[in-house]
């Protein structure tokens, strides 16, 4: 049975995710978001370098379905090594 929630699905749902500035960290999270939610357009990720530009920050709007859905993402997202915060 799902738990509760406040959210109507499905629903567009913005994550946003937080980690070092490296080459790749885009496309790793783009992987991941992927995997949990395959119709994502990658050219609506918004990029955001931190002022001393050692973080990078990335928005990803994605169409929810379940809150199931958005707590693999959660997870999956949050234990990549990565990623230092997923909100």
């Amino acid at each position: 049975m799902d738990r509760p929630t406040l959210i109507e699905f499905p629903s567009d749902f913005p994550l946003k995710i937080m980690g070092d500035a490296a080459p790749d960290f885009a496309q790793q999270v783009l992987a991941v978001v992927l995997r949990h939610a395959p119709d994502f357009d990658p050219a609506s990720m918004e990029m955001r370098p931190s002022s001393g530009a050692k973080y990078l920050s990335l928005t990803c709007t994605v169409r929810a379905t379940s809150q199931a859905q958005l707590d693999a993402l959660y997870t999956d997202l949050s234990a990549h090594h990565m990623v230092r915060v997923v909100l």
